[in-house]
């Protein structure tokens, strides 16, 4: 078996690009060689996971259609069309082992297509590295997947899965990571600048030229959050299919010249080795407990009122010794974040105090961030060892007469007309300017942002994280 971390710029596409591609000189001959390789090894099976099918938090979607279909005319390319034989006894058995493994994988059925929008045609994540390997070789059968938002063990684990099912099935096996790296490395560029994009990108390349497979998972999540990337989790899912063999990895290119890293790199399957599997549960242990160990007041605070409520079903009814004199005395509004994996698990605040001081404040909203944000289930007891709080602390919303007292970085802002109102707390990933603050606030106010007058306050926050 072999694998391939492959970019997926629609741009790179000739018909698309209209010459623009060309500013992809190293990618694009970097392609050339690793389809030259495909077309020599000949697979009976290619797998190409992508960040770009149906991604959901805990289930990993498996394209389950007889044939698998797709198409660039939504890029303006008529004519160039995908259409590939899917092995369903692969994707059964896949499907299977992961239930007995107990990891979740979810088929879209046509009404859940037409009830959420969700496709199950190939996206570009699959489409654009099949586009060039195609173009030398085609006689494979796909089997279409994407990750889920769950942690490194599981990711590993599916990819496992994927393997084994291939390998009971006799077939000779490509595996593709779909994936560009991050999308901050230009201010100029489509999503602006973060360091910590340029940071990752190196350091990810550093190590797969190095063949330090083990490195990878020393990459913090939040480290590879801030950097905007969308292919690490590809690839965390392509080296579990390598399980119990030796990696070796080779960087054929490595560029970002419109401000989104390309890398194309290859791995191959040397001679067998133990499994990553316990290294990895540590690495997530040792981090965990690095996390625990330098936790302040304030976020501890909100992580054993939530774990007390968890295993209680009752508010915490002791405030405990650790708690600062100003925690007891100063009130203000506060707002609890719980992240797991590095995903955002669930986040309530409150404007302005609602409880007699900080500790009472951070009790109740630790539990309400668990327990009442709609956007997801509630916390369970199995889940806590792996949650991680962000404790932000406001200061009295005071009001803007001009968008030139806003600073995204700086302040929060609150929105309001009439009775809606909406919050958007400061210095958040991809909020970048006052305009995109100001409409997501307002989108989640549900005033229209282009057509409605509406009020604006500003606040700091005091963040433990």
């Amino acid at each position: 078996m072999v694998g391939y971390l492959l970019p997926h710029p629609p741009i790179l596409i000739d018909k698309i690009g209209n010459g623009e591609e060309k500013k992809c000189q190293a990618t694009l001959e970097a392609l050339e060689k690793v389809t030259d390789e495909i077309l020599e090894y000949k697979p009976d099976v290619v797998v190409v996971i992508s960040p770009h099918a149906p991604i959901f938090s805990d289930v990993f979607f498996l394209n389950d259609k007889p044939t698998i279909e797709g198409s660039l005319t939504r890029w303006g390319v008529r004519g160039v069309e995908f259409k590939f034989h899917n092995n369903l006894k692969i994707v059964e058995d896949i499907a299977k082992m992961s239930k007995e493994e107990g990891l979740s994988v979810g088929f879209v059925t046509d009404k859940i297509e037409r009830r959420y929008g969700i496709s199950r045609e190939l996206d570009h994540g699959a489409m654009v590295p099949l586009y060039f390997v195609t173009k030398k070789y085609r006689d494979f059968e796909l089997i279409h997947t994407a990750y889920c938002m769950v942690d490194d063990i599981k990711l590993y684990r599916y990819g496992m899965i994927i393997r084994k099912a291939l390998e009971k099935h006799g077939k000779r096996s490509l595996i593709i990571a779909s994936g560009d790296l991050s999308h901050k490395l230009k201010e100029d560029g489509p999503y602006g600048f973060a360091k910590e994009g340029v940071e990752f990108d190196k350091l990810l390349v550093d190590l797969l030229q190095k063949s330090d497979i083990k490195g990878l998972y020393d990459i913090e999540p939040e480290f590879s959050e801030r950097a905007a990337e969308c292919g690490f989790r590809s690839i965390k899912v392509l080296i579990g299919a390598f399980d119990g063999y030796e990696i070796e990895s080779k960087v054929y290119s490595y560029e970002g010249p419109f401000g989104v890293g390309y890398c194309v790199a290859g791995f191959y399957q040397k001679g067998t080795t133990t499994s990553l599997l316990d290294e990895i549960a540590i690495k997530k242990e040792q981090r965990l407990k690095k996390i625990r160990e330098n936790e302040d007041e304030y976020i501890r605070l909100a992580r054993e009122s939530l774990e007390y409520y968890v295993r209680h079903r009752r508010y915490l009814d002791h405030i405990p010794d650790y708690v600062t004199e100003r925690m007891l005395k100063e009130r203000a509004g506060v707002f609890v974040s719980i992240k797991k994996d590095g995903n955002l698990r669930g986040c309530i605040g409150t404007i302005y105090p609602t409880q007699e001081n900080i500790a009472k404040e951070i009790i109740r909203n630790a539990v309400a961030a668990g327990f009442h944000d709609p956007r997801f289930e509630e916390v369970t007891e199995e889940e806590l060892d792996s949650l991680v709080y962000d404790v932000d602390i406001l200061s009295t919303p005071e009001k803007v007469t001009s968008i030139s007292e806003l600073d995204p970085k700086k302040y929060g802002v609150i929105v309001r007309k009439g009775a809606r109102q909406g919050l958007l707390l400061p210095d958040l990933e991809g909020v970048d300017t006052v305009e995109e603050q100001l409409k997501i606030a307002c989108r989640k106010a549900g005033i229209d942002y282009d057509r409605e007058d509406f009020e604006i306050e500003r606040f700091t926050v005091e963040r433990h994280k």
